[in-house]
């Protein structure tokens, strides 16, 4: 078994690995009324209604998962959702047409962002013709505050931090009478990071449609973790008895859920968060999200940026005869953590990963910041990896 890149950014022992105590093999009734069903469903044929839907394709990895010696690796590939180079589409979108078809055009929608989701929330407020603020924080990239400016929504920049944005975003908010469209919830915050949610469960749908058979594995990265969640709920529902081993990977200094899950509780991590995954930069997972992956992932992993980069260079250059792949920093932590579990025989044999496997990951995003994206993929030049606190 060999994987064509230098095995060093890879390296099993960069990851660091929690086996969740509180997995259930069946969720909890509670849990699965977090999302409502129906409701599901009005989301998803909404969504299929928009001009230039198209399902996302499933792309199979033959080369890399004969490397890596699993049965069958599958990637959702997220790099076109609707122009706009991310599943974030699905969510920010479909809450705003949902409170526009509630309270008419005449509402000002705002939101955090560390760019995706901003832009689909400004994509979305053109389309459906209402006004978008946009909060960001110092560490976004200049192209991602040009994509999201460039759907004429206004740009305001406000803290260091994702969390320290979406404060000011919830300040600006209440104090103007704006509509928060968030991806995550807080106690008192939940109905519209519910209706994103609910459009994040298309990803899981469109994979089902497209499958052979259920995966074995869901490899899933996590921000706030409200996609993780809806993609664990979707085939927690949809396989009772088949039910996938639910893995959840995120930055190692922004690892919101890795700490939720070692303190038993929803809890936030403090520091900068510095990390080129900027799209799972978030200290603290969403109140919504949290009890779904507290019941429904069974490990909780971390890697370094270094990895993401190195994932992100092979899905470029191809592998072993698999197409190349273009896929943004925030959309590799996933198969980062899967490359260095499978070059570690403990932990492989413990999460089953063998040649039986059947491997499905989630390519979140594209290019969505092309400057950064081709200085990353380069493997003539040093990447420029986020500074370490000292």
């Amino acid at each position: 078994m060999s994987v064509p890149i230098a095995l060093e950014a890879f390296h099993p022992h960069a990851l660091r690995v929690l086996f969740n105590p509180r997995v259930r093999r069946r969720p909890s009734p509670a849990v699965l009324a977090l999302l409502d069903a129906e409701e599901v469903r009005e989301a998803q044929i909404f969504i299929r209604s928009w001009p230039g839907y198209a399902p996302s394709p499933l792309r199979r990895l033959d080369g890399l998962a004969d490397a890596l010696g699993l049965g069958e690796l599958l990637y959702k590939d997220e790099s076109g959702r609707f122009g706009l180079g991310s599943f974030k589409a699905l969510g920010g979108a479909r809450a705003v047409g949902w409170l526009v078809a509630r309270h008419g055009t005449d509402l000002t929608v705002t939101a955090a962002t560390d760019g995706n989701h901003g832009r689909a929330v400004a994509w979305a407020a053109r389309r459906f013709g209402c006004r978008a603020v946009i909060f960001v924080h110092e560490k976004v990239s200049e192209g991602r505050k040009r994509a999201i400016a460039g759907f004429g929504a206004e740009v305001r920049v406000a803290g260091a931090s994702y969390d320290q944005a979406v404060s000011a975003c919830a300040a600006e908010a209440h104090r103007n009478g704006w509509h928060i469209v968030a991806d995550t919830a807080w106690p008192g915050y939940e109905e519209i990071p519910r209706r994103v949610m609910e459009g994040y469960t298309v990803l899981a749908e469109e994979a089902v449609q497209a499958l052979t058979a259920p995966p074995t594995h869901l490899v899933l990265q996590a921000g706030v973790g409200s996609f993780a969640a809806a993609i664990a709920w979707s085939f927690a529902r949809r396989f009772p008895d088949q039910r996938p081993l639910v893995l959840v990977v995120e930055p190692e200094r922004a690892a919101g859920c890795f700490a939720s899950c070692a303190a038993g509780t929803r809890t936030a991590v403090s520091g900068d968060l510095a990390t080129l995954m900027a799209g799972l930069a978030c200290g603290e997972p969403s109140s919504l999200a949290w009890p779904v992956l507290d019941e429904l992932a069974h490990v909780f992993l971390t890697v370094p940026d270094e990895a993401a980069i190195a994932a992100m260079r092979l899905l470029a250059r191809g592998t072993a005869g698999d197409p190349p792949i273009v896929a943004g920093e925030s959309a590799v932590a996933g198969l980062a953590a899967l490359v260095a579990l499978a070059h570690h025989p403990e932990l492989r044999g413990k999460l089953d990963l063998g040649p039986h496997s059947r491997v499905l990951l989630f390519g979140t995003e594209g290019a969505t910041d092309p400057e950064l994206y081709a200085q990353l993929v380069d493997e003539t030049k040093e990447p420029p990896i986020a500074k370490r606190p000292q």
